[in-house]
């Protein structure tokens, strides 16, 4: 819904924003959102489904997130902009206080506008609600414009570790609460 407001002979636009719990049909269309941010990594970085099958772009399918969902109970969240469906992130809830933030994602054409940040911040948010007092982040070590991005965002950098199966580093950092 966009609201509009009369300003003289001017009808100035407010733009319908939200962050809300996925409802168990949106699952195809937060694949898709999750695919389709992963794939821009993937095409810069030169990951492919034959080097790096298990990377998130690959690897993301309904099956999984309908598992994450109802298997792991995650905390899974969208970002709707006047009824786009653009950004989602979850929450995986580890125990002793931790939780990881997993698939943060805005679709391409809807980036630079302020949207991830929104959705780290929210993030954040309920983790805290949730009793975790850190949030684990793990990112592709090589990609420092994300690095710098969440140690922007107040996370620090706490190691690396490189698995045979990925072309990349993997970068773990974490936010404390």
């Amino acid at each position: 819904h966009i609201k509009t407001k009369r300003v003289g002979s001017i009808h100035c636009c407010r733009l319908h924003i939200m962050i809300r719990k996925i409802k168990s049909e949106e699952i195809p269309v937060c694949v898709e959102i999750i695919k389709k941010s992963f794939f821009t990594v993937a095409d810069e970085y030169g990951f492919t489904e034959e080097n790096a099958p298990r990377f998130t772009a690959f690897a993301t399918t309904q099956d999984r997130l309908y598992w994450h969902m109802d298997g792991q109970h995650r905390s899974m969240y969208v970002f709707e902009e006047d009824g786009v469906l653009c950004g989602y992130y979850s929450l995986l809830l580890q125990g002793n206080g931790e939780c990881e933030l997993n698939n943060i994602a805005v679709l391409p054409e809807y980036r630079h506008k302020g949207i991830g940040r929104q959705l780290l911040a929210h993030s954040f948010n309920i983790a805290k609600e949730l009793g975790c007092k850190i949030v684990n982040i793990g990112i592709v070590e090589e990609n420092r414009v994300l690095r710098k991005w969440y140690e922007l965002n107040g996370a620090i950098h706490i190691g690396t570790k490189k698995y045979d199966f990925f072309p990349f580093t993997c970068g773990y950092m974490k936010k404390e609460l």
